[in-house]
């Protein structure tokens, strides 16, 4: 049976991260592709009242956001995961806050010009970007975020792990919040976090 995998992220978020490493690790044990869009979590709060704290995190992260809408119009699905991988790697294991740090070493691992960093700064594919972000969110609501996954035409936020499992414990998690998601009036299930993000991937059930 073909199974058809959308992801939604925002290259800023921690959580979208780990669950996209999750994700990465089911795709290549099942052999399915995912398809990857860009969201952001500064659109999701436009309107928004939030901290003075997350509100100063928006223009770094659309920063990102930008880029990866470029990087999708101008050349295609396959540079969208290599440029959030390179994007990611720096911004979440790495720790690097920096945009004028990250942003070009980013580029040169994925073979784009020092040029392409203008993307970064322009609104021209905004309404791509935005487009992109509702599809997203629209089908699930707007009282979540990012990640947002589609199996099969069946979405749902999240989830939000950490660490991301490896192995036969990825596989078990994959097939029951797919289960879960399946049902047609399952909305929830949530519990507080107890920890950070450990970017350190978890062993294997195996």
């Amino acid at each position: 049976m073909t199974v058809s995998v959308d992801f939604w992220f925002d290259p800023s978020c921690p959580w979208a991260w780990m669950t996209s490493r999750w994700v990465d690790e089911v795709a290549r044990l099942r052999e399915f592709d995912v398809t990857w869009h860009v969201m952001s979590l500064a659109v999701l709060n436009e309107d928004q009242e939030v901290s003075e704290d997350y509100a100063a995190f928006f223009p770094r992260a659309l920063k990102y956001t930008r880029l990866v809408a470029a990087a999708a119009e101008l050349h295609g699905q396959t540079m969208v995961k290599a440029l959030y991988d390179a994007l990611g790697e720096r911004i979440h294991p790495g720790g690097n806050t920096n945009p004028a740090e990250v942003i070009p070493a980013a580029l040169a691992e994925v073979g784009l010009p020092a040029a392409f960093a203008a993307h970064a700064d322009s609104s021209e594919y905004d309404r791509q970007m935005r487009a992109s972000h509702f599809d997203g969110i629209n089908r699930v609501g707007q009282d979540v975020g990012t990640p947002v996954i589609a199996v099969n035409g069946v979405a749902f936020f999240g989830p939000v792990i950490s660490p991301a499992p490896m192995g036969d414990a990825a596989l078990a998690l994959w097939d029951g919040v797919v289960a879960l998601a399946s049902y047609d009036g399952f909305f929830e299930l949530k519990r507080s976090r107890t920890r950070e993000p450990i970017f350190t991937r978890a062993a294997s059930s195996k």
